[in-house]
């Protein structure tokens, strides 16, 4: 049977419909879960990402805090989200950390999820509350080990949370020197170091993004970055590695965040999702944005950030073992 010009033209459409409405994606907001309170690094760098995302995905960007449980709400909300218009900045607590730390988390971190790119790395900042540590005698990475090893239990460390680098960066000072520091975990970096500035804490090991201006403020006391290196950012600091004498030889505990989206979510959306960020991340505005917070840009390919992801879980699991390490 011959078919008239307007039933072809009409049969025409209905074949490029669906070629049409995978290219319209996306096609309203998209929610960007920052599974820690506001005012903590990952944060910061979730506000910093989005209003670029949003320009080149032309459709707004809303960064979204779930804290609570060492990022695992926010994360699992991630992972069951179905829409197609929900994203993750994790971070190398919910994504390689915790894995070893909980015995049961509510998603897995490798099946829920596909990666789409690093989008930067830090190293962490000893800092502790000054007055606190001139009751104490601590203006070194040493005294601080001599005090916590002599006095048990007396220093008091915040953390952003069970399972976190920062948390986990402490629990590696504490089992590489033999001391025992009390551990207070918060929902976020920004209430902990409200209280470490206030004095009710002792010292936080925290991402030196939101640390640094409260650094250059003289509200807080740096001693020293985590990281193998020095950091751009504060070069007069050493490494704790590099100050902490023989008992710290090796020491090194960085974070790193990056975007994720659920594993439902279609790979051609992941791989656009991918080339936008990963654009954003190489713009000179936002690296040099980033760098001024001590933060190094990323924007590599997902299977780069996939093998980190893998990389790092091996490392923490041993870490975590080592350490002894437990949720509180």
């Amino acid at each position: 049977m011959a078919l008239n010009r307007r039933q072809i033209t009409a049969l025409a459409t209905s074949l490029a419909l669906p070629a049409f409405a995978q290219s319209a994606w996306p096609s309203r907001p998209i929610r960007l879960i920052v599974p820690f309170t506001p005012g903590g690094t990952t944060d910061l760098l979730a506000r910093a990402l989005a209003p670029e995302l949003q320009q080149r995905l032309g459709q707004p960007v809303v960064v979204e805090n779930r804290a609570g449980a060492g990022g695992n709400i926010g994360a699992a909300e991630v992972a069951k989200a179905s829409d197609g218009h929900t994203l993750l900045m994790g971070t190398v607590g919910t994504h390689a950390i915790n894995a070893a730390l909980y015995p049961r988390l509510p998603y897995d971190p490798v099946k829920d999820f596909a990666p789409v790119t690093l989008v930067a790395a830090v190293p962490n900042v000893l800092v502790l509350n000054p007055a606190n540590a001139a009751r104490y005698g601590i203006r070194s990475v040493a005294d601080l080990a001599r005090v916590a090893r002599a006095n048990p239990g007396k220093l008091n460390m915040a953390s952003s949370g069970n399972g976190t680098s920062i948390h986990l960066a402490g629990e590696l000072f504490k089992s590489m020197t033999g001391s025992y520091m009390l551990h207070f975990p918060y929902r976020g970096s920004g209430p902990a170091l409200l209280d470490l500035v206030a004095g009710n804490m002792d010292l936080m090991f925290d991402n030196l993004p939101s640390a640094l201006p409260q650094i250059k403020a003289g509200k807080l006391l740096a001693l020293a970055v985590t990281g193998a290196q020095r950091s751009p950012a504060v070069p007069d600091l050493p490494t704790i590695a590099e100050a902490g004498g023989p008992a710290l030889k090796g020491y090194e505990a960085s974070s790193w965040f990056g975007l994720l989206a659920p594993s439902s979510q279609p790979a051609e959306q992941v791989a656009r999702l991918q080339r936008e960020a990963a654009a954003a991340l190489n713009t000179p505005a936002l690296r040099e944005r980033l760098a001024s917070q001590g933060a190094v840009a990323g924007g590599g390919s997902s299977a780069e950030f996939a093998a980190l992801i893998a990389a790092e879980t091996a490392k923490w699991a041993r870490v975590v073992k080592v350490s002894g390490a437990k949720v509180d």
